[in-house]
């Protein structure tokens, strides 16, 4: 097996609040490999998301570390944790975020241009990714007059367009119906064969689990259990 995409150990995560310290996270210990398909389950309020966040270097850790291709994510600045999230990093939400003023071409292009990519070239490949999940019919339609499902298929392809090596999903599916649901799952999974593109995707769905191939299941602030690595996840 190669070197872990990401390796976290002693992770812990604790908020402030009036009434004392809510600990959240208690020390979790576990690793992603490049390319793995890993769903993160477990009741409303064991720290799925706040994971996610720490992962996507969004958040800090109160203590413990997160190692990325055996580097100290948190060792790094502001400014470079903003990189790290640019280059490396595609995020999808339950909610899809585009932004309603510009058309799906231009979402799907935006992290692109932040990023000052040459703009030919990366025209090219988001009207590609488009046509890869399903909407070269859509390409300067504005965002407002697509469905549901359409929007966050431009928002998977706004996650990929730069190519990271690891995809963040915190309940894709949640907002969509069961079928509309069901295709934007089998995309992120064909899109996880095709770039090679690890994926990490919380969720309170068994269904969803069990086609991704490996499940961390967290209760209570600790891995309850992590599946061992599997080369492949369950299509269906």
């Amino acid at each position: 097996m190669s070197e872990p995409l990401i390796r976290v150990s002693g992770l812990r995560k604790s908020f402030q609040t009036g009434d004392g310290t809510i600990e959240v996270l208690r020390g979790l210990d576990f690793e992603i490999q490049p390319g793995e398909c890993l769903a993160i389950v477990g009741s409303s309020g064991v720290g799925k998301s706040t994971l996610l966040h720490i992962l996507g270097a969004l958040d800090h850790p109160t203590s413990g570390s997160v190692e990325f291709r055996g580097e100290d994510l948190f060792a790094n600045s502001s400014d470079e944790l903003a990189r790290f999230r640019s280059d490396c990093l595609g995020f999808i939400f339950q909610f899809h975020h585009l932004l309603p003023e510009f058309n799906a071409l231009e979402n799907v292009m935006m992290p692109g241009l932040i990023a000052n990519e040459p703009p030919e070239p990366l025209r090219d490949r988001a009207i590609a990714l488009l046509g890869e999940v399903g909407l070269s019919h859509r390409v300067e339609h504005p965002v407002g007059k697509l469905s549901g499902g359409e929007r966050q298929r431009v928002a998977v392809a706004r996650a990929v367009v730069r190519e990271p090596a690891l995809l963040l999903a915190d309940e894709p599916t949640g907002n969509l119906d069961p079928k509309t649901g069901d295709q934007v799952l089998d995309l992120l999974l064909e899109l996880n064969r095709t770039h090679q593109s690890g994926l990490v995707v919380v969720t309170h769905s068994p269904e969803i689990a069990t086609r991704l191939g490996r499940k961390l299941i967290l209760s209570d602030g600790f891995v309850e259990s992590a599946e061992p690595f599997t080369d492949a996840p369950i299509s269906s």
